[in-house]
């Protein structure tokens, strides 16, 4: 007995011994080729729960390791990762190298995909932008930012929000006002928005900072059957996650001027561990911003705070995440020019510091919906963007290969637009100017009186009356209006809401040969619309003035042809009052099949059902002698269009089936050629309905427009050099174009009848990077393309509603609008211990402004040029300058310089018989310079 007590007691002791002694601590550091220390570096041991970061020496350490043989993998966005058999029987110090990922070709890539998978693996046309990227550039909104991805077209030069985006030609229905018509922006897999419609898209709802991680890109190809009604691209933007231990940076971005154009902006992001397999991350900004051109007020005021918290467990994980945005900003229309050749500014304007935004005021407009109430209106007020989105994203490893993920998110958004719609010139010569008061109800002749609505001096008094016999006015002082003229512009008064739940179930399987997905996505959204316009009397210069006017003729009581603001014909320019209901639902499948080690095929089918329901009141003008007020000499508020009771209902489903398929033969570990064909399609916006019927019933649905392209790319990445190429032809069917139109006769603004058209682009995209030796980097991407009009129609209404000398003219052959046929970013940068310094040029090719092919938008570059210093391990500063060498190039075109006008009126013939005529241009933005002081923990 006590021989066997013996034993069993010095069993326990070497059992206890062993597992005691068998933990063992490893530790280690990561550095770049450089020798530079690399903090947040993933340290992880595969198939075990072990992991941890990097701190900011580059240092690691993990605890209590069991003896044994493990797999352990060293990851770090933007560098090849490293993955290393090691035997573990006592404490160990590791090192490593990791070497740069030129082209993140190494990098898993959840966009366009079912599965994470290498950029070098897939199927797609994937672009990363990582953090260094994205630091590299001014913070001036998400557009501006994408234009760093080869292929995108994009469109910045309004500011942050009325941008457009698209790729391959995929164009024509990205309007300015439904600008990310194609394509959808994202936050960590899921759409910010799932609807768009006119001066209602994602863009309002997303700012970028330092809460992001990276950008992946996806142009066409696999987002028919990835993502929510949106065939033409993906651009995905993933927040920061999980850090073993607390760090985080904190940043403050300024550029004070002289000039009132200054900026100030903080951005922080933190996280860190919460407790055993808990983590966080937080962060978000605040910024004011004057503007890049002239206006005296705040052009831009607010920001957003973002969250994740993450519960890691074995094979899976639970994050909640959420955002808080409360942002103001507006936007720029254009600025006028003459000479169609050769733009140049017109009328004292300039295309760097002219905004031609009015002042601010705080005025006051009938609520056309509830005439005993009023709206509030303020230019400095802008676009005011609220979004409360909550989400939850799980993963579940189920066991036999199975897995389970889910992503689903609420959020309630708010956008309210006090902001104008037009700058036109607007002679006083015309009758416009006067029948604009109140759609002629009356129409004011005689002596008119404009004075300034801040200080209340008179500023010209008139005679319209020789207009009538086609003489031009008469002043009756010395004192004149600049340029004689007004501006043509409405206070353009919007309020827009959207409740919206979106879920993305993805159910995945792998067997020896095979990775299949199913789920589906769902999307709801309760949204709507309410729009108002009123005429705004200002003057036509390049800092505008509010201006009082009144009707003095002798003998006759004064009548008030404004109010005291210089808004008139409240309401009666613009009315929309639309509700609506979304329902979407798609089912997928998808099949990754490994056909060998070097050969992989991805097949996927999508169907979508899409419902449109809702309801847009009809309207009729306020009729009551004297307006609104019963005063018969206050002439502003004779006009107000109301609803007059009568709703137009809709309830229209689009039901189609979508297809993409790739190949993907990996040549050796370090290239691979891919192939793939997409047959997609894109329902209608809910503009369709909001836009293109006004007092008449909405008796048919919109039209599903449909999408093919191919594509066949290589992939090429070497220590010293990595290229993507891609060959493409896309083609875009079935797209409904509706032209906006202003009869002066009638004073009313319509649009022209849908007619539907077909274009085809080919074109090759490319990403390369060199680097000669350790400290310089030159990138190069762009696109070489052909985009046509291959059947294109537009109906021409000869300037009236009158339906008789209407006309259908055929442009069919000319080349697609707004698609250059050569556009690039060619990049250097050196980087040296402490320092750095890039230069990057944006070359934007000629590109015609309708497609008439009237006229012809000249090829610019803009250089952007950044510095910074490491001043130790927490401190960095930077200065970062955009657009260098102030280019006044120009982005967009707004067809000649009247009311009402559109782009696609500018024919040939329209330019030829009017070789003096001025129009309206939309440059890029101006030089910007700002300082930036990082503090990184």
């Amino acid at each position: 007995m006590n021989r066997f007590f013996t034993f069993f007691l010095l069993s326990v002791v070497s059992l206890f011994s062993t597992t005691t002694f068998s933990q063992n601590n490893i530790s280690g550091h990561v550095k770049d080729e450089n020798n530079n220390a690399l903090k947040d570096v993933i340290i992880s041991f595969i198939d075990s729960n072990l992991n941890t970061n990097t701190n900011s020496n580059g240092a690691f350490y993990l605890e209590n390791v069991a003896n044994g043989n493990y797999v352990i993998s060293i990851s770090h966005l933007g560098y090849k990762s490293i993955t290393q058999n090691i035997s573990i029987e006592k404490d160990l110090s590791l090192s490593f190298v990791l070497e740069e990922d030129l082209l993140n070709l190494e990098t898993i890539i959840v966009t366009g995909t079912f599965d994470p998978r290498t950029s070098l693996e897939s199927t797609t046309s994937v672009s990363i932008l990582n953090n260094k990227t994205i630091q590299q550039t001014l913070p001036q909104g998400t557009a501006s930012l994408l234009q760093n991805i080869p292929g995108t077209f994009t469109d910045a030069s309004a500011g942050e929000v009325f941008t457009k985006v698209y790729t391959r030609g995929i164009s024509a229905s990205a309007e300015d006002d439904t600008g990310w018509y194609y394509t959808s922006l994202q936050e960590d897999g899921l759409p910010v928005s799932l609807v768009q419609y006119s001066y209602y898209g994602p863009d309002l709802f997303h700012r970028v900072d330092l809460t992001t991680k990276k950008v992946e890109a996806l142009r066409g190809g696999s987002s028919s059957i990835t993502t929510l009604n949106a065939p033409g691209g993906i651009y995905n933007f993933i927040s920061n996650g999980r850090r073993n231990q607390f760090g985080g940076d904190i940043q403050f971005t300024s550029n004070p001027t002289e000039n009132n154009n200054s900026l100030y902006k903080i951005d922080a992001n933190f996280g860190g561990p919460l407790g055993k397999h808990w983590f966080f991350n937080t962060g978000g900004h605040y910024r004011q911003d004057n503007g890049a051109r002239n206006n005296d007020f705040s052009f831009s005021q607010g920001g957003q705070f973002k969250f994740n918290i993450i519960k890691e467990y074995t094979g899976g994980y639970l994050k909640f995440y959420g955002k808080l945005l409360n942002d103001k900003t507006n936007r720029y229309n254009g600025v006028a020019a003459t000479n169609w050749d050769n733009p140049t500014p017109a009328f004292n304007q300039d295309f760097n510091t002219t905004s031609l935004l009015m002042p601010s005021f705080n005025g006051n407009i009938p609520d056309g919906r509830n005439l005993n109430s009023t709206v509030s209106f303020n230019p400095a007020q802008g676009v005011h963007a609220k979004d409360i989105a909550f989400g939850v994203d799980f993963s579940i490893d189920l066991g036999n290969q199975w897995n389970l993920q889910n992503n689903a998110k609420f959020s309630a958004k708010k956008a309210n637009w006090q902001t104008s719609i037009s700058n036109t010139f607007e002679s006083l010569n015309g009758f416009l100017p006067y029948y604009l008061v109140s759609n002629g109800n009356p129409f004011p002749a005689g002596q008119i009186i404009f004075r300034d609505a801040e200080s209340g001096s008179e500023l010209a008094r008139i005679n319209n009356a020789p207009i009538f016999s086609g003489e031009p006015i008469e002043y009756l002082t010395d004192s004149r209006l600049p340029n004689d003229a007004i501006m043509g512009t409405s206070a353009w008064y919007k309020d827009t809401t959207a409740d919206e739940f979106m879920d993305r179930l993805v159910l995945n399987k792998q067997t020896d040969n095979h990775n299949i997905s199913v789920g589906l996505d769902l999307g709801i959204s309760n949204t709507s619309l309410y729009t108002q316009g009123s005429f705004a009397f200002t003057t036509y210069e390049p800092n505008p003035r509010m201006l009082q006017v009144t009707l003095e003729n002798p003998g006759s009581p004064a009548m008030e042809l404004s109010d005291e603001n210089g808004l008139s014909n409240y309401g009666g320019l613009f009315f929309v009052n639309t509700e609506a209901k979304v329902d979407q639902i798609s089912t997928f499948i998808n099949d990754k099949w490994k056909v060998s080690d070097q050969l992989h095929i991805d097949l996927g089918l999508r169907h979508e059902s899409i419902t449109h329901k809702g309801s847009k009141d009809r309207f009729a003008p306020f009729t009551q002698n004297g307006g609104l007020d019963g005063n018969e000499n206050t002439a502003y508020d004779n006009n107000i269009l109301k609803p007059t009771g009568e709703k137009d209902p809709f309830n229209y489903s689009y039901h189609y089936l979508s297809f993409s398929g790739g190949i993907n033969y990996r040549i050796n570990s370090n290239s691979a050629v891919f192939t793939r064909l997409s047959k997609g399609n894109k329902a209608p916006e809910l503009n369709y309905y909001f836009d293109n019927f006004s007092n008449v019933p909405i008796n048919k649905k919109g039209e599903v427009q449909k999408i093919v392209q191919a594509e066949i790319g290589i992939k090429y990445n070497l220590k010293n050099i990595s290229f993507t190429s891609t060959a493409f032809w896309s083609q875009l069917k079935d797209i409904g174009i509706a032209n906006f139109e202003f009869d002066e006769s009638s004073g009313s603004v319509f649009y022209t009848p849908i007619l539907f058209n077909t274009s085809r682009t080919i074109g090759l995209e490319w990403e390369s990077i060199y680097t000669p030796f350790l400290n310089l980097v030159f990138r190069f991407n762009g696109i070489l393309q052909n985009p046509k009009a291959t059947g294109w129609n537009i109906y021409d209404a000869a300037g009236s509603v009158d339906t008789t000398d209407d006309s259908i003219v055929d442009y069919s052959g000319s080349t697609l609008p707004f698609n250059p046929k050569c556009m690039f970013n060619f990049n250097t940068e050196f980087a040296k211990d402490n320092f750095s310094v890039f230069l990057k040029w944006q070359y934007m090719g000629k590109r015609f402004g309708n497609v008439a092919n009237g006229f012809e938008l000249s090829a610019y570059s803009i250089f952007n040029f950044g510095t910074g210093y490491k001043i130790n391990k927490h401190i960095t500063t930077n200065i970062l300058v955009t657009n260098l060498f102030n280019s006044e190039g120009l982005a967009n075109f707004f067809g000649a310089n009247n009311f009402g006008a559109n782009a696609n009126g500018a024919t040939p013939e329209f330019i030829a018989a009017n070789p003096d005529a001025s129009f309206v241009v939309v440059p890029v933005l101006p030089r910007r310079a700002i300082i930036q002081l990082k503090y990184s923990l």
